[in-house]
């Protein structure tokens, strides 16, 4: 494998920008000519200081932020948020409205119930959640403390192509998964929070982005810790953040604007996920397992027609330097990651490879 293209489609943690892994290897032992480190870098130092603002102001940029949020960088995983979510925002008395689109939202299913009363908006459980269904025929409640969703889910491969719009209601998504790979309208949303891993950086931080008011429903029994508006008040430094995935994710945010920001980006991304999925509706040997108008561009899923070509599917595509194509765990069957980060070129190759094995074994 050393001799040729190494394309990385796991899921998470995932494929990174090259030139930003190249810029973090030039300055890993002398950062910006410091002599030393950012890993080695006080937080509190003017080394780190202006990364941290940087990577702020270039995810304000990229997403339209207004001053009416707070920008947070987090630690615990998007699974810390699981509980934080109701912790912080559940009005007493006032249901929290999910939609189980998945594992993630049935792990957060979970933790809401230990603080209030959950009301499922919509259960994707029975069709093994390969659709999302119509956000148009959920029942919202002009009374509830907020509605919740994931974005995009790794595992089943649906993504989100509309969202619902809920007024008064705060509408949390977790995106941790696509993230920045297309535009959206900030402001319809009362908070949106993000695992680095999968499209914005190195696993060790969580971008949290919330709109101020929210602040001051967190109840005074909540620990400090777990309280965003501590992390608001303190720009994100009431504790030792993790410094080097946060200058990680910035240089990130850099990459992207250098790419032409979400609009160009999300063109890219349709590109690669059309291309991927024309070869698997074009196929005999490959099927999709979820529904069309439901697709991720992230995270394409599909199976082959027996289980021994799918291991030997696996094994080959393994060593012609196509990594973490195997399906998670729980679902089995294929999986490939094609985040921002992800070029043409391994999508390109990716199908190349498909086309080639089912010659062979069609």
């Amino acid at each position: 494998m050393a001799n040729q293209p190494v394309y990385n489609f796991n899921a998470g943690p995932a494929v990174l920008p090259k030139p930003v892994m190249e810029q973090a290897q030039a300055e890993f032992v002398d950062f910006r000519g410091c002599g030393y480190g950012l890993a080695e870098a006080s937080h509190r130092s003017s080394v780190f200081e202006p990364v941290i603002a940087e990577a702020e102001a270039d995810i304000r940029k990229l997403m339209g932020i207004s001053d009416d949020y707070a920008v947070l960088f987090l630690q615990g995983g998007a699974s810390l948020q699981f509980a934080m979510v109701p912790m912080n925002l559940y009005v007493p008395g006032k249901k929290m409205q999910y939609a189980n689109t998945g594992s993630w939202t049935t792990g957060a299913i979970k933790e809401a119930k230990l603080f209030g009363e959950v009301d499922v908006v919509y259960d994707g459980k029975d069709v093994n959640f390969t659709t999302i269904g119509e956000v148009a025929d959920w029942e919202l409640d002009p009374d509830a403390s907020y509605v919740y969703l994931c974005s995009n889910n790794t595992i089943f491969g649906t993504e989100y192509h509309e969202f619902p719009l809920t007024g008064d209601v705060p509408l949390i998504a977790d995106m941790s998964s696509d993230i920045m790979s297309r535009p959206v309208d900030v402001s319809n949303f009362g908070m949106i929070f993000a695992g680095a891993q999968k499209n914005l950086g190195p696993a060790g931080v969580t971008l949290v982005i919330i709109r101020k008011d929210l602040l001051a429903r967190c109840p005074a029994t909540v620990p400090t810790m777990l309280r965003y508006s501590t992390h608001a008040d303190k720009g994100s430094m009431f504790n030792t953040p993790p410094c080097f995935a946060i200058y990680m994710v910035g240089l990130v945010a850099k990459w992207l604007i250098a790419q032409g920001g979400l609009e160009a980006i999300e063109a890219r991304n349709s590109e690669k996920s059309e291309m991927l999925y024309e070869c698997i509706d074009s196929s005999r040997l490959y099927v999709g397992t979820t529904a069309a108008a439901d697709r991720s561009r992230m995270n394409v899923t599909f199976r082959l027609t027996t289980d021994e070509l799918e291991g030997a599917f696996i094994k080959q595509a393994t060593a012609a330097g196509l990594i973490g194509l195997k399906g998670h765990r729980s679902v089995g069957g294929c999986r490939a990651s094609i985040y921002n980060a992800m070029p043409l070129e391994g999508v390109e190759t990716l199908v190349s490879f498909m086309r080639e094995f089912e010659r062979n074994n069609g």
